[in-house]
């Protein structure tokens, strides 16, 4: 074979390289149109953020009265019932404040008795010109006054019960105990924290862009991920929208009516609840998620 046919058979094999496929590159043209478009028609019918976190009431419990720690019947992360015993105050000290405030109202309960019959001999007495009217008065005077002394203790000892039964603290709500920083022994001040409950019922908190709210409503279907639990769909939907920005409702707020504006897409946290029961699955307050709202 001569060097000439070489040449061209070599340069004829690298022009079929080089010559486009117009059949691939229609096909794959029409395949990224596809795409967009149905890209473009998801998006019209749904909207997701991943702002968005489990939420959850968590109920601080603090001591009521001070004192000595006597007894801890939890431990972290324990799952207790409403009315469980939680922690108790050494209560001796507040059983003897009630003893005598108990003594103090049988004492001054009698005084009012007795004033009483004082007061109605001294009404016989004055309707038979036996004593002077300023004699009555006085009478009547006392038994007043021993009347409210009676009512006073009786108040006394009802607020020496109600420090007797905060030495014992329970569950409000059922719930996780979280955060316990009592300690058995440990000496305690009114308003001290002592732990916390994580109650069982969670939702989620996303917070959209405002421009994403055109269509949203309360009652929409809602699509939820965990990153918990990847590859899991839950089940939900919009149970309210907050009527302001979390940033109207920061600590802080922004100043606009000084220095420079700069407009920024603000976000409103909008609730969601599910519709399925998670009891059992570990869904605590923080988690991330990523919500989409159906708009069908």
């Amino acid at each position: 074979m001569s060097e000439n046919t070489e040449n061209t058979t070599a340069v004829t094999k690298k022009s079929r390289v080089k010559r486009p496929h117009w059949g691939v590159l229609v096909a794959a043209g029409a395949i990224i149109l596809a795409a967009g478009a149905a890209y473009w028609h998801y998006a019209q019918r749904h909207e997701s953020t991943d702002d968005a976190a489990i939420e959850t009431h968590v109920i601080p419990i603090s001591a009521k009265v001070s004192g000595q720690i006597q007894t801890i019947s939890v431990e972290d992360n324990q799952h207790v019932e409403k009315g469980a015993h939680l922690v108790e105050i050494d209560p001796r000290d507040y059983q003897v404040k009630l003893d005598q405030a108990k003594a103090e109202f049988t004492a001054a309960k009698a005084d009012a008795q007795r004033s009483e019959v004082d007061a109605a001999r001294a009404k016989q007495l004055l309707d038979q010109n036996d004593i002077s009217r300023q004699a009555y008065d006085k009478a009547m005077a006392d038994a007043e006054v021993l009347k409210a002394k009676a009512l006073l203790a009786e108040k006394k000892t009802a607020a020496a019960e109600l420090d007797l039964s905060y030495t014992r603290i329970t569950a409000p709500e059922a719930g996780k105990v979280t955060k316990k920083n009592a300690e058995q022994r440990a000496y305690v001040q009114v308003g001290q924290p002592l732990l916390a409950i994580v109650m069982d019922d969670v939702w989620i908190i996303a917070n959209f862009k405002e421009t994403q709210l055109t269509r949203m409503r309360p009652g929409q279907k809602v699509t939820i991920e965990v990153d918990a639990f990847p590859g899991r769909d839950f089940k939900g939907h919009i149970d309210s929208i907050q009527s302001g920005t979390g940033a109207r409702f920061s600590l802080l707020p922004a100043e606009n009516a000084t220095g420079n504006f700069v407009k920024v897409v603000q976000r409103v946290p909008v609730k969601i609840v599910f519709d399925e029961p998670v009891e059992g699955l570990m869904l605590v307050p923080g988690m991330s998620v990523v919500p989409t709202v159906h708009f069908d």
